[in-house]
Order: C-alpha cells, then structure tokens, then sequence
C-alpha cells in the first residue's frame, strides 16, 4: 500500500488560560487532515491587534498548548499579512477557523480550503477572564472630560466595572450614564477596590494617603506627588499596606513606546548622545484658563509626559541639571527647558502651557537617529533614520484610547496577577517629583 497522503491543516489564535472551548475547536480542526500546525500570536501581535486581556505570557501559552499533545506543529504568529506566508511556507491544505470569524477569511480560499469551526457555546477566554476578577473602580477628580474618557476606556477591559465618581467638576457635564455620583469620598473608598485618581497635583498625596489606609488599589495621574519625599512615602505606604500604586502615564503603555525602547537597548542608532523631548499645548488640562490649578504650570502638567523619555531612554543618574523658566503673570511657570547632563550624553525637555512648539522627540546616537513626530505622546509610529537614506526604517504600531486601556489592562493585571506589570518604574516616578519640586522651589532656576 502507498503512503497516506500528508493533509495539513493551519489555525490560529491566542489560546490564553486554555480551556474546554479551544481544545474541542482543535481536535475538530485536527479531523480535517492528518497533521495539525497551530499558530500562536505573539505578545506584541496581540497588543498590536488591540488585544489587550491576555493573561498569560508567549511560552506559558505554548506550554499549555504542547501539553494537550494536539498541535503537531506549533509555530508563532508575529505580523498582519503572516497567514498568506506560513500557508505557503508550511504548504497547508486547509485553514481552520472559529466560526465567530465566518467570512474574515475568504480571501485566503485563493491558497488553500477554508473551513469556519463551531465554537464551543457558554465558553470563552474573556468570559473566563471577566469571572475570576471582577474589579469595582472608582473615579476621582475635577474635569468630566477626564473621567469619562477614562471610564469609557475601561469598557475595553475585561474585569473592570467603574461603578462610581467623586469630584468638583468643573465643566458642564454634570453626570456619567450608568456611574453613580458620590458627594463623600469615604463612600466611595467604601464602595470599591481601586480608584484613579485625576485631582489637583498637591491634592493627590491626601487622596492617596485616604484611600491607601483604606487599603484600596491606585493608579494616580502624573505625577504623583509635587514633593520628592510625598512620592517616596506614599509608594512605601503602599507596600506596607499590600496595595497597589501605580503612576498613570498612558504613554509608557503605547506599544510603539515599548517597542522604541527595546529597538534603543538593540543599539540600533548606536550609543545615544542625545535626548530632546518636547510637549506643550495652549491650555492646561487640569482646567481652565482661572482655574486655581494652574499655579504649577507646564513643568507639572506636561513635566512627567516629557521626563519620562529621558529617564526610560537615559536612567535617572544624570550629573547635573540646567532650568530656564519663563513665569507668567500668575506665577506659575508657562513655558520651562530642562537640561540633564550624563556622563556620555545629554538630554533636554522643553515643557510650555502658554507656548506652542512642535511636539516631538528625538533620540541622537553614534550610528543614526530615532524621529518621533508630534504628538510624540501619543506614539503610534517613529522612523530610525541613518546617513544613507536608504537604510531609514519605518515603525507603525496601533495605539487604541492613547494609551488608556492598555494601562488599565496592566494596572488589573498586577492587582489579580503575581507580577508587577507597571512600565514605569518607582524610581523613575519619584525622580519625575524630585525635579517638579525642585522647580516650584526655585532651585538653581534661570528665568527669563
């Protein structure tokens, strides 16, 4: 007798906190053919989908996966366009599917037969996910726009359910559809797990302080505290009290942040010489043109945004530092340049809320240079760029909510997992207040 003939079958997914559901889905893809190869998308495949719930990492997946014996292959997807490529790389005869993507992958009928598998019903990841941590959040703060946008990006994590907000609003939107409305804070500590926290800047160290001894979970708005030693006391609170604090700078959660940094360790453009961030705007976000907020000016609304490139790209041990300020008529500074002096590099922030510049950043090194276009905070694309043009690269990455959700999703993650999923580290937090203090007390400043 001849030898059966090899029928390879293709699918493809995820396959976090394996269950039920996707073993019947691949033993039902298996009995298409006589060899089964099983892609699994990459942690960054994922976040660059917009996939943000995973719980668990790339090789506890696959893990999981050769542990169930089914796959006969298991390979790993990493790009949009990859299924095309590994049909013909593998030469597979069938592409097998969830039929809750009936139709997506017609176009693939050109390369092999498309089959879309039933899915097992009542069973799923996400609801799986949704069931073993439910997380009340509270909001807190004193613009509407703030918090709706960030109520509304919670929608998007599994887990999460912002049940309720305290604040002075000061803009017309008055209520949230479906979140209660809390005069009391204590009422509100009392009805949740965690808060963010959106307030005034020197208002922040109470709130926290409150709901720390509460022992509730935090992520608080950049920065922390306006004082060194208030940032360092209140992470310290938070370990003694086995609570989470964690700094809400969406744009470290930007997948095109992440990937800038690793690309930057990979020496890509060489040592780095240089670091220029910058990040104005004409208003300032903790309110209006009167409002009492807008005392501390651009080096605390827009200080921990351009500070964190530096610090994430640099380190925090810089030999000296130069300020120049312009102060406005109100007193608070409107427009500040910083300058960190390292032993091998330099970098420098300029920072305004009454000066409009270009907001971009840019990363010098021995061999090219990284180009950040404005608004460099909300990331989404960035060009490595060398002396012969025709080695410039180009790096696009999706970026969902500016950031917001992906932070949410890690923020949950470190509270129900064992492991800190934070992108900014304490140190680079309390360096960010270090330097915010040291600007409101005048500290080897220049003004002009």
């Amino acid at each position: 007798m001849g030898q059966e003939r090899l029928v390879k079958v293709i699918t493809y997914g995820t396959y976090d906190m394996l269950h039920y559901g996707h073993i019947r889905l691949l033993e039902r893809a298996r009995k298409l053919g006589n060899y089964l190869i099983v892609a699994v998308t990459s942690d960054d495949f994922d976040k660059a989908r917009g996939k943000i719930n995973v719980q668990q990492s790339l090789p506890e997946r696959i893990s999981a996966l050769q542990a169930t014996g089914i796959a006969d292959e298991i390979i790993i997807e990493e790009y949009e366009g990859q299924k095309i490529d590994d049909i013909k790389r593998y030469d597979a005869d069938i592409f097998a599917i969830g039929s809750d993507w009936t139709g997506k992958f017609d176009y693939l009928n050109e390369f092999c037969k498309v089959v879309y598998l039933d899915r097992t019903e009542g069973v799923s990841s996400s609801q799986i996910r949704s069931n073993d941590r439910k997380l009340r959040m509270g909001l807190v703060g004193d613009t509407s726009e703030i918090l709706s946008k960030f109520a509304r990006e919670c929608t998007f994590v599994n887990g999460i359910d912002v049940i309720g907000y305290f604040g002075r609003l000061q803009d017309s939107q008055k209520k949230f559809e479906n979140i209660n409305a809390y005069t009391d804070y204590k009422e509100l500590l009392q009805a949740v797990d965690a808060v963010y926290i959106a307030v005034n800047p020197d208002e922040r160290k109470a709130y926290i302080e409150q709901a720390l001894g509460c022992k509730k979970h935090i992520l608080c708005d950049p920065p922390i505290a306006v004082r060194k030693s208030d940032c360092e006391g209140l992470f310290n609170m938070a370990k003694k009290n086995e609570c989470i604090l964690m700094e809400g700078n969406k744009t470290a959660y930007a997948l095109a942040f992440e990937r800038l940094l690793l690309l930057l360790k990979s020496g890509i453009i060489g040592d780095i010489i240089s670091v220029e961030s910058t990040s104005t705007s004409l208003r300032n976000s903790f309110g209006g043109v009167d409002s009492h907020m807008q005392k501390w000016g651009s080096i605390t609304e827009w200080g921990p945004f351009a500070m964190l490139s530096v610090f994430m790209i640099l380190g925090c041990n810089y030999k000296e530092k130069i300020t120049q300020s312009r102060i406005s008529r109100n007193g608070y500074d409107s427009f500040t340049k910083i300058e960190f002096v390292y032993d091998h590099a330099i970098a420098s922030i300029k920072v305004g809320t009454e000066v409009k510049a270009e907001g971009e950043l840019i990363i010098s090194g021995t061999k090219g240079y990284i180009y950040v276009p404005a608004p460099w905070w909300k990331m989404d694309y960035f060009e490595a760029r060398f002396e012969n043009p025709a080695d410039n690269k180009r790096y696009f990455y999706q970026l969902e909510g500016e950031g917001i959700r992906y932070m949410v999703s890690s923020f949950s993650r470190t509270i129900t997992g064992d492991r800190n999923f934070s992108m900014i580290p304490e140190k680079v937090s309390i360096e960010i207040c270090k330097v915010i203090e040291d600007c409101h007390n005048g500290v080897n400043m220049r003004y002009i």
